[in-house]
């Protein structure tokens, strides 16, 4: 096991897989997107406070949450085309970010994500519940 970096770190991962023990397949597309829209926050800090590590780390876990998000597509879905379209675009536009930042493109990436992730929860609360 790798040693954790802080204790904040060490809470993040029990939470993290807190959250996947048991999770539905819904529920682990919206720990996928928890995890890339708190990434896109953290690069988008990293960036202001001129910390490059942090930005780099944190486009490493974007990217891996998207990548994460492209292999649990159903190929039968019927909206499967348009998030292999999605999820492809946002990983071309971070990669891009990854040699040269664009503030503009991860917010709007991180803004677009939540609005996803948003709707899907509602829909899964709303499917809960009925």
């Amino acid at each position: 096991m790798h040693a954790l970096r802080t204790p904040h770190e060490a809470y993040r991962r029990v939470e993290f897989d807190a959250r996947v023990v048991g999770a539905d397949p819904r529920q682990l597309v919206l720990v996928c997107y928890d995890q890339l829209t708190g990434a896109l926050g953290r690069a988008l800090h990293a960036a202001r406070s001129g910390d490059n590590r942090l930005k780099s780390e944190a486009l490493t876990r974007a990217l891996a949450a998207i990548a994460a998000l492209q292999m649990g597509i159903d190929p039968a879905a019927p909206i499967a085309s348009v998030l292999t379209q999605f999820y492809g675009s946002a990983r071309r536009a971070l990669l891009d970010c990854v040699l040269d930042f664009d503030q503009q493109v991860v917010e709007t990436l991180q803004h677009d994500f939540s609005e996803v992730a948003r709707s899907l929860a509602k829909a899964t609360y709303t499917s809960e519940t009925d």
